[in-house]
């Protein structure tokens, strides 16, 4: 399970991005992809997973936020898959129950290679700072698409929007820090009675 770490060029009309992650590293990172609060939500992507994120992301936010929020998703998502490999060894499945003030929110996940996303989240406002709220989906359909993973999202109740979507990046960390550890059970066996994810 050494050296679980890789890095990701993505390049277009709309976005220039670099992403790296090493799946076994402490939580740190080092994000700058142009919008503050998506910045601080990687952050948290980053802190509450252990997984070291690195990112910088060169958009076109003169548009709007859609193509550099959505590109993210897919950078970051993709050097998560990269880094797994065959994904021979890791638990596959994990999940959180993530309180945060007024707001609970439940994520399940399963690192299956099989992408699909369940998002059963909605806001009271448009916007939180700059951003469009409709495009936290964007990212987490991004993300889920790219890394291959099943991710099932609800927010249970809540009010605050910010708690809202934070406690969603949260609970993505926390079942994604499950979902990739190493099973001391099944040191390089692939978690499938088809052999291969």
């Amino acid at each position: 399970m050494a050296g679980r770490q890789a890095r990701v060029e993505r390049s277009t009309k709309e976005t220039r991005i670099s992403a790296s992650v090493n799946l076994d590293g402490t939580g740190r990172y080092a994000v700058k992809s142009g919008i503050g609060f998506l910045d601080h939500m990687l952050e948290q992507l980053s802190r509450h997973s252990l997984i070291d994120i690195e990112l910088e992301a060169k958009g076109d936010l003169h548009i709007d936020f859609h193509h550099t929020t959505e590109d993210t998703g897919i950078a970051i998502g993709q050097a998560v898959s990269k880094a797994l490999g065959e994904r021979a060894g890791i638990r596959r499945y994990g999940d959180a129950l993530i309180p945060m003030d007024e707001t609970l929110t439940r994520v399940a996940l399963d690192a299956s290679n099989r992408p699909y996303l369940i998002w059963k989240v909605k806001f009271s406002k448009p916007k939180l700072g700059e951003m469009d709220t409709e495009l936290f989906k964007e990212w987490f359909q991004a993300f889920a698409q790219a890394a291959g993973v099943t991710l099932h999202v609800e927010n249970i109740y809540g009010e605050n929007n910010h708690h809202i979507v934070e406690s969603c990046y949260k609970g993505l960390a926390r079942a994604l820090r499950q979902a990739i550890e190493p099973d001391p059970r099944q040191t390089g066996a692939v978690p499938s009675t088809k052999g291969v994810l």
